[in-house]
């Protein structure tokens, strides 16, 4: 494994301009958070996912949300656009936090989107700044969970809840899964869901649920490989063939991982006592 930009999903992320462009909005259109939404979903299930958060999050014009691991901004943007709270956007890769920011403003939400180009494990989205954090699909990048958790509960304000979709070991990962992970997903440790759940607690968060998400997921990544491979001429002449490549390499292995039966998804909500 190398670093983070193994992963096919993380290369060429203007690619998104491209598919802008492709739906009719060149570099200086002015755009809504409805225009970018097909394209700035990067996790599973997309808005409707993110309507969960914000139900789950009670999101609302008072509300402050934490989303750790923001990518493109599309789940920031559209709990700020849907439910009126106040976002901050914090990722850590600086192309994706650049290119994040500038859609932001072309959205017309930069006063109610702040970016971020930061590192939750250092600190730096603040201490006891957030009435709700939302994650999702970032977690499984980051292998040292006591850390991890301990700092998400640093920047929640007392009762502050917290929503996440992240990967789990339902089953006993082959050595081969987890060079798939490693080098592919950017995945080297999964905790098991018992020690997902008291990883969570010893941080010092009650009220911990868990709804398993695995069947779900593993729908959803069929149907977007399937998707993906049926557009694949359009989306050279899009793209490039190597991005579309490199992206093809790292659906299809996300689906072999789920259809394998030891890789799982799951929904955890938690409060901050």
């Amino acid at each position: 494994m190398s670093d983070m930009k193994s992963m096919g999903l993380y290369r060429n992320v203007e690619r998104i301009m491209a598919d802008l462009r492709a739906s009719g909005f060149d570099e200086s259109a002015s755009l809504t958070v409805d225009d970018l939404t097909p394209y700035d979903q990067y996790h599973y299930e997309g808005t409707d996912a993110v309507d969960d958060a914000i139900t789950l999050l009670e999101a609302g014009p008072s509300a402050n949300i934490l989303d750790v691991g923001s990518g493109l901004g599309g789940p920031a943007r559209y709990i700020a656009d849907r439910s009126g709270a106040a976002v901050t956007a914090l990722e850590l890769q600086p192309d994706l936090h650049a290119t994040a920011a500038a859609l932001t403003a072309r959205a017309g939400l930069s006063s109610a989107v702040t970016h971020v180009n930061g590192d939750v494990l250092a600190g730096d989205a603040g201490v006891e700044q957030f009435t709700g954090l939302v994650s999702m699909l970032c977690f499984l990048h980051i292998p040292d969970r006591g850390r991890l958790f301990t700092s998400c509960a640093a920047a929640l304000q007392p009762g502050g809840r917290m929503f996440i979709d992240d990967y789990y070991e339902r089953g006993r990962l082959t050595d081969e899964e987890k060079a798939q992970l490693a080098d592919t997903v950017y995945c080297t440790y999964l905790p098991d869901q018992d020690t997902y759940v008291a990883d969570v607690e010893a941080a010092g968060f009650t009220d911990v649920r868990v709804t398993d998400k695995t069947s779900d997921w593993s729908a959803f990544v069929l149907d977007r490989l399937a998707r993906f491979r049926a557009a694949r001429g359009d989306l050279v002449a899009r793209y490039d063939e190597a991005t579309v490549d490199s992206l093809d390499h790292f659906y299809s292995t996300v689906v072999d991982l789920f259809v394998g039966r030891n890789l799982g998804g799951l929904r955890l909500t938690a409060r901050l006592a």
